[in-house]
């Protein structure tokens, strides 16, 4: 009796030990993620910092306690697969997703490693959650869903631009949230009495294209949606804007520090920091379809009155004060 129970203890000793090298080696693991998306890293810096800074408050610092894979397609959409099968391929822990387009790429490329989403703009219609809150697979993360701001765009312009009838408005119809978009404007558009002219822009030629046509049609304003395509052209969209003397409303705020009038939307920052929350659960063993999607809670409203200077317009008082940010 004395030897079995000797023998349970040691056998008990050494199921403890490999269980503690087991423990100590998964511990010393540097966790590896990678980060995707369809635009440049030019263009969404801000964006990466924002996810940078969330992970450093929450005790993670890019080359001591994780590695972080970068990947940006530059505006070419085709790139995304390959990107995504690089990082499977890697074998990272997570992968992040950034920006409209990068989500399906990644989702084709593996059913079984965690997708952080930063911004998609519907994932339940996308196919990629069950639903916002039991997502049941391996998606989950921040959604951009907020279809009653693309009505609230034309209203601002209307509110600058009172005797606009016609707004031109500069989309690319592959984007999944494009068609959204454009039925919500459509039933502000009917209240405001303002016309809609549809510009599809699919790839950089479209762009000088889509703008002759707008001034063909005497459009009083533009409205310029979001993707990685435009995104990627922002300087040329942003000269065109200029060299047409067209007022012009964006989604992103990043577009008006670069010299663009005004924006109004989800603030992207926010999201992406939000996103570093989703990582940290991930790592600790929270598995994604547990973690349900969550929505945009920061919104804002950014004016450049150099730009309103530039094409001479006076922004009304009452649209000023409600401005979250002012370049003057």
């Amino acid at each position: 009796m004395k030897k079995a129970a000797l023998l349970s203890i040691l056998v008990v000793a050494v199921q403890l030990a490999v269980g503690g090298m087991v423990e100590a080696q998964q511990a010393g693991k540097i966790p590896r993620i990678g980060f995707r998306s369809g635009q440049s890293l030019s263009t969404i810096s801000t964006r990466t910092e924002a996810f940078r800074q969330g992970l450093r408050k929450l005790g993670y610092v890019e080359g001591k306690n994780i590695v972080i894979e970068w990947r940006y397609a530059e505006g070419k959409l085709d790139r995304l697969p390959a990107l995504a099968a690089e990082l499977v391929r890697l074998k990272v822990d997570i992968i992040v997703t950034s920006g409209l387009g990068s989500t399906r790429p990644a989702n084709e490329a593996t059913n079984t490693i965690p997708i952080v989403m930063t911004q998609d703009p519907d994932p339940v219609r996308d196919g990629y959650v069950a639903s916002l809150a039991r997502p049941g697979g391996n998606i989950t993360g921040l959604s951009t869903l907020a279809p009653e701001l693309s009505g609230k765009r034309l209203e601002l312009l209307k509110e600058v631009l009172p005797k606009a009838s016609r707004v031109a408005v500069l989309g690319t119809s592959t984007n999944a949230s494009t068609a959204q978009a454009l039925r919500e404007m459509e039933l502000a558009a009917g209240a405001l009495a303002v016309k809609l002219q549809y510009l599809d822009v699919r790839s950089p030629k479209d762009i000088d294209a889509a703008f002759r046509a707008a001034s063909k049609e005497r459009a009083d304003a533009v409205i310029v949606l979001g993707g990685a395509m435009l995104a990627s052209q922002r300087t040329q969209v942003l000269d065109l804007v200029v060299k047409s003397r067209l007022p012009a409303i964006y989604q992103g705020g990043v577009n008006v520090e670069a010299g663009g009038l005004m924006s109004y939307g989800v603030n992207g920052n926010d999201l992406a920091r939000r996103a570093a929350t989703y990582v940290d659960k991930i790592l600790k063993g929270t598995k994604p379809a547990d973690l349900p999607v969550e929505q945009p809670m920061k919104f804002e409203l950014i004016i450049n009155l150099k730009a309103a200077k530039q094409i001479g317009l006076t922004i009304p008082p009452n649209v000023l004060v409600r401005a979250d940010k002012v370049i003057r």
